[in-house]
């Protein structure tokens, strides 16, 4: 099976920093794109930053210039930096990652279970 494993997760003072990690394992085929989303109690949930194969980003404009996305393809590893955190950067933050499992056949998503982030003075 396909897994998706976060960690880094963790209670932080504002502006203070996070580092978190996900890393992927098990058979796949290859990988489109890797990105980070979150979820607060009562909002839907939003895309932070994401990645691709070739190295494009993109980020949510609420974590412009603080946030940074980064991978290690060697490891099947997406990383996000945060800094300068805000008590609005609260929530749960899910890995996502976009793949093909086999040659010849279409995408798919795969989701991991998610790191609770709390920022909190």
């Amino acid at each position: 099976q396909v897994q998706l494993v976060e960690s880094g997760g963790g209670l932080v003072q504002p502006g203070g920093s996070l580092r978190l990690s996900c890393a992927l394992s098990g058979s796949i085929f290859s990988i489109y794109a890797m990105g980070w989303y979150r979820q607060a109690p009562g909002k839907q949930r939003e895309l932070v930053a994401a990645i691709t194969s070739g190295g494009n980003t993109n980020y949510a404009d609420s974590v412009k210039g603080r946030f940074t996305i980064s991978r290690d393809n060697a490891k099947n590893t997406v990383y996000l930096q945060m800094n300068s955190l805000k008590a609005e950067d609260t929530a749960v933050y899910y890995c996502n990652a976009e793949i093909r499992l086999r040659e010849y056949v279409g995408r798919d998503e795969y989701w991991g279970q998610g790191t609770q982030v709390t920022v909190s003075s």
